[in-house]
């Protein structure tokens, strides 16, 4: 399957479970208190740096974007899905949203003054990482901290055939961490701290977070 047909394929399926999505997914309830003091963490380091906009890159709904004004960050979300995204402006109509893909987002260079991928790259085959960090490289300035969350693995991929209550079709991949840090580091973006944890509650694989900074 070609990177565009996936594309395509996540692009409807967030299309079509938007508004489930964002009843089901209201704020960070789903987060673990771990997850969420990662997420804090990000934003204070972000508040500290004092460069801006900060970029949600895979915003979906906005609600991880809105946690993030909320600590006092400038934030621009982006999501490749145009349904995920009015659902994100009716929800927070004071906050900025734009439809763009994680390989070619709609910024100029070094302007982002961080960005939260917050499992963003789980419907990214492995050799779609490359070019994807790349990007967040392009985008960010230097000094500028990165996060990224993904389900952690060997980079399989597996069918998901049914989210929120409806019937899709795309693939999650579970990521190596290993191969995350040696393609940012290769990018130009330096591992501060990498995280690994066992599967909580009703999560299938463990997770991995990676903070970074260009």
């Amino acid at each position: 399957m070609s990177p565009g047909v996936g594309r395509l394929q996540v692009q409807r399926a967030y299309d079509l479970v938007a508004a489930d999505y964002a009843r089901l997914l209201p704020g960070l309830d789903a987060e673990t208190p771990l997850d969420v003091a990662m997420i804090d963490d990000f934003a204070r380091r972000c508040a500290a740096a004092e460069l801006s906009p900060v970029v949600d890159a895979g915003c979906g709904t906005g609600r991880i974007s809105a946690h993030l004004v909320a600590r006092g960050l400038e934030v621009t979300g982006i999501d490749l899905s145009s349904g995920m995204i009015d659902v994100a402006r009716r929800n927070y109509p004071s906050l900025h949203f734009e439809t763009g893909a994680l390989e070619s987002l709609p910024l100029p260079d070094s302007t982002a003054g961080g960005l939260l991928a917050w499992y963003s790259l789980i419907h990214a085959a492995p050799q779609q990482l490359a070019p994807i960090i790349a990007e967040f490289a392009r985008v960010l300035r230097p000094g500028a901290w990165l996060l990224i969350a993904f389900q952690a693995g060997d980079g399989r991929g597996v069918d998901i055939t049914s989210a929120y209550g409806h019937t899709v079709a795309m693939t999650n991949y579970r990521h190596d961490p290993a191969v995350v840090t040696r393609l940012l580091e290769d990018h130009g973006i330096r591992v501060h701290a990498r995280m690994s944890r066992a599967s909580e509650g009703t999560e299938k694989t463990a997770q991995a977070i990676v903070l970074a900074q260009r």
